[in-house]
């Protein structure tokens, strides 16, 4: 009932929304004239040439935050010159109380501090932009803007110019921005649209130039306009990064293994760069790149069918990478496809995923990922409005070395392979209506026998549109995409079965596994209505299909097939200040999923909301409610299950970030009815900044877990398949400590450090009897002390042979204490614009138990205890630009 009524109110919201129509307001285009300068100006942040008296001031800003369209606090203005090879811009930042400047270094791209920015469409197709970001401090930022607004990337970076000062008045940046870092269209006389932005920390207060409405569904395409610049030609931009990297690893050594001496050294070299194709174009290009800087992923200890999605961190792969973004899902399917991607770059260089069976003689010396042997990444956009992304990389034929007494020998663990993926998007009337498309394809080279369960070949492709009017305040939205993998029996076989599917189910009729099949397809879709404007109210009904036979993890990161999601979201924005609040959002929404039967796997209800008060405190919370479920993958392969309903909470509140020390802490909890399940999750975080240079922060989490049906293992039966199941009580707790201190914009010092500890004790073993019971009790039955027995000597677990008439079967003590240690010190050095120095120390430390019992202080001695895996690295980088 509470479903419904709240559906109810959803369809009434949205009615409201659409029949209030779209007022567009009228906002006046500013447009700033620029001039030729014969002498440039020298980049010093003090505006002592007099070629800046060609130009006039630029100025009435108007506040944006926290209140729209009214004065600012402080006034700002700005000049620009160009010649024929740069963009000079001027920016003062007026200030009445110069000494409350925050002036906190950081590194490039972390925003810290009194800012300013411009944003430079220079395409001016009205959907894409480059922002350069000056901090008082002396600090970059620099982004490619997206989407008309609505992506910026952080990881692009151009070589450009900077500096800023700080006098009674306030403070100024002055910058250079090389043509060559721009992209333009060969004509006479150029428009650009422009934008500058102003942002005082202290104040937490934002202003523009080109007044943008709160809200604006887009921003690229209400930026003002910059005039003037006429006769200057696109540059072909060539660069080169050539770097050296030594590595020294210090290891426990194991008594016997050849391969683990304790020490190892390796000495390598490789080559990045930039060729500009034309000046719409650019080719990016790796040859054994190197990623030894790059933090490693978070500590986890994964207990469930699927695979943990973790982000990109390694530059060749984050820089550019919007334009292969292909998200089949919509935005508010978080639980099951939010994370979905028809390109996962993960998946290139990836761990091997062949381990080879040998003699307990035999040692191995396992690659730790697949080598990347070359990269290349076509991507532009035409002055038509053509966006096209292209990516080939080849990764090598990875080989386990196994010695056994001296004799060795090689087994492939991961095949030779090409990865491809080409991206084409339209834009027409300038953003109004984009259209695009997707072909990827992965194909490997199997010579190993013990590999015949990879796919062969996997390729997917897909189209999408987006379509607004009114405005842009409507927008129609959707997309479509296919996959198809070919290999043999076996791999098709164990795509059938894998989590995302189970085509073995015995309960699900509409599926079912053939063993006969070399290859295997599938299609899925979304489509999406929505209102996106500055007004209170917006939403998005949609609907997404995924057909069972749709899989594109080779190259991509799907959890589910066989879906059919409906959703739809409400949103109310209050953006003004009022009463003790500086904003206010609440959002709620419903989802339901049905599988390709038909059937009604799930339906759950949401509200959100988060607001920041005056003070700049803020919170977030949360609640959710779902109805009776059916799982289709609790038995992994087996019956589905009727899982309880639940409910779920969080709540999260953020002190002003701004101060010297700041916090938040939160809390999360989920309850499943019927006692199904328990989860109790607690986190803080705490900032610590004594002065400019230096930022600490500490971030504890700590979780409980109490689940009556943890999935332990499968056997089969006289009779049938047994599906052995436990209560698992499980506490899990970490900390993420960081440490930087930036001494100037070109030289930092970073810290990373993650301990990370999980227990878990498994009691009340079970077997699932009638999984679609009408009580949640009855569809299991619980082993009593006499019908299971722990074994001390072998750690294991006995089932007496009167359990299903078979006889005594015994299954391994799942009990486990995981402890596991991360850390990671860089030292960086931009000794020239685009060259780098790194200084690298990494440190692992793993260890495992099976007691199952959590205690904090013996936990941490032991993983402390354990000799830790030292890598240091020193790479060197040098940038050319022919």
């Amino acid at each position: 009932m509470k479903a419904v009524f709240l559906k109810r109110i959803i369809i009434g919201l949205i009615l409201i929304a659409f029949f209030a129509g779209s007022y567009a307001q009228t906002i006046e285009k500013k447009i700033y004239q620029t001039v030729y300068t014969p002498m440039a100006p020298s980049i010093d942040g003090l505006m002592n040439d007099s070629c800046w008296s060609l130009v006039e001031w630029g100025g009435d800003f108007v506040q944006t935050q926290p209140y729209d369209n009214k004065p600012p606090s402080q006034q700002t203005s700005f000049k620009i010159l160009y010649d024929n090879n740069n963009l000079y811009v001027f920016i003062r930042a007026f200030d009445t109380e110069p000494d409350k400047i925050s002036r906190r270094i950081s590194r490039r791209d972390y925003f810290d501090g009194d800012m300013v920015e411009i944003n430079i469409d220079s395409y001016y197709d009205k959907q894409t932009a480059f922002s350069f970001t000056a901090l008082a401090s002396g600090a970059k930022g620099d982004e490619a803007v997206t989407q008309d607004g609505n992506n910026w990337d952080d990881s692009w970076n151009p070589v450009w110019y900077l500096k800023t000062s700080i006098d009674d008045k306030g403070w100024c940046a002055e910058m250079k921005i090389p043509f060559s870092q721009l992209r333009f269209g060969n004509k006479d006389e150029h428009v650009w649209g422009i934008q500058f932005m102003r942002h005082i920390f202290r104040l937490e207060e934002r202003s523009k130039w080109q007044f943008i409405p709160k809200g604006s569904p887009g921003q690229v395409h209400l930026f003002g306009e910059l005039h003037g610049i006429t006769n200057i030609k696109p540059k072909r931009q060539i660069e080169l990064l050539p770097y050296v990297v030594g590595r020294l690893e210090r290891f426990e050594e194991e008594e016997g293994n050849p391969f683990l001496d304790g020490k190892s050294s390796a000495l390598s070299g490789g080559l990045d760069g930039k060729i500009a194709i034309t000046n719409d174009f650019m080719l990016d290009f790796s040859i054994n790149p190197d990623f030894g800087q790059v933090e490693a992923d978070p500590s986890e200890f994964n207990l469930t069918a699927f695979e943990t999605y973790f982000s990109e961190r390694r530059p060749l792969f984050i820089e550019g990478k919007n334009i292969f973004q292909f998200q089949p899902s919509n935005t508010i399917v978080i639980g099951k496809m939010g994370t979905d991607n028809l390109f996962y770059s993960r998946r290139i260089g990836r761990n091997p995923q062949h381990y080879p069976v040998v003699s307990d003689s035999e040692y191995v010396d396992m690659p730790k990922t697949s080598t990347i042997l070359g990269a290349l990444k076509l991507s532009g956009k035409t002055k038509e409005g053509l966006s096209v992304g292209v990516l080939e990389s080849v990764t090598n034929n990875e080989k386990a070395l196994i010695d056994n007494a001296g004799n060795r020998r090689k087994e492939s663990v991961e095949p030779l392979t090409n990865y491809f993926v080409g991206r084409l998007q339209k834009d027409f009337d300038k953003g109004e209506t984009v259209l695009g498309g997707i072909i990827t394809s992965v194909n490997r080279v199997i010579d190993n026998p013990a590999l015949d369960y990879l796919h062969s070949a996997a390729y997917t492709g897909g189209i999408d549109f987006k379509h607004y009017w009114k405005e842009r305040t409507w927008y129609f939205a959707g997309n479509a995409e296919f996959s198809h993998v070919m290999g043999k029996e076996k791999a098709i076989v164990r795509t059938q079965e894998s989590s995302a599917r189970y085509y073995q189910r015995p309960d699900a009729d509409h599926l079912s596994v053939d063993s006969s099949l070399t290859s295997f397809s599938g299609y899925g879709g979304t489509f999406k209505f929505g209102r996106s404007s500055n007004k209170k109210i917006q939403f998005q009904t949609s609907v997404t299909v995924r057909s069972p036979g749709l899989e594109f993890n080779d190259i991509g990161y799907m959890k589910y097939s066989d879906i059919i999601h409906h959703g739809t979201w409400v949103a109310y924005y209050l953006r003004e200040p009022f009463s003790i609040f500086r904003n206010f959002y609440l959002n709620t929404n419903y989802w339901m999923y049905w599988d390709f039967s038909g059937e009604l796997l799930a339906a759950f209800t949401n509200l959100n909301f988060n607001s920041q008060f005056k003070n700049r405190w803020s919170i977030d919370g949360s609640f959710s409610r779902w109805s009776k479920s059916i799982s289709t993958s609790l038995l992994r392969g087996g019956p589905s299950f009727i899982m309880p309903g639940g409910e779920e909470a969080g709540l999260f509140v953020f002190t002003d970030q701004s101060k010297k020390i700041s916090m938040y802490t939160g809390a999360y909890f989920s309850f499943g009815d019927a006692n199904s399940s328990r989860y109790y999750e607690y986190s803080m975080g705490f900032d610590f900044r004594p002065i400019n240079a230096l930022s600490l922060s500490f971030k504890p989490t700590y979780s409980i877990q109490n689940d009556p049906l943890q999935y332990v293992e499968m056997t089969d039966t006289e009779n049938d398949k047994m599906y052995l199941f436990a209560q698992l009580d499980r506490k899990t707790l970490s900390f993420t400590f960081r440490l930087n201190l930036t001494l100037n914009p070109e030289l930092s010092l970073e810290y990373y450090g993650q301990p990370y500890i999980s227990a878990g004790e498994y009691k009340s073993f079970k077997k699932i009897t009638s999984p679609r019971a009408d009580e949640f009790t009855d569809r299991f039955y619980v082993f009593s002390n006499d019908e299971i027995v722990y074994n001390t000597d072998d750690n294991n677990y006995t089932l007496a042979e009167i359990i299903n008439n078979m006889d005594d079967y015994s299954f391994d003590n799942p009990d486990f204490n995981f402890r596991q240690f991360h850390s990671n010190l860089v030292i960086r050095w931009e000794y020239r614009p685009g060259s780098t120095l790194f200084l690298v120390w990494s440190q692992g430390r793993t260890s495992r138990t099976s007691d199952g019992l959590f205690s904090y202080g013996s936990d941490m001695s032991e993983l402390f205890g354990v000799t830790p895996h030292n890598v240091f690295l020193v790479k060197f980088s040098y940038w050319l630009s022919l």
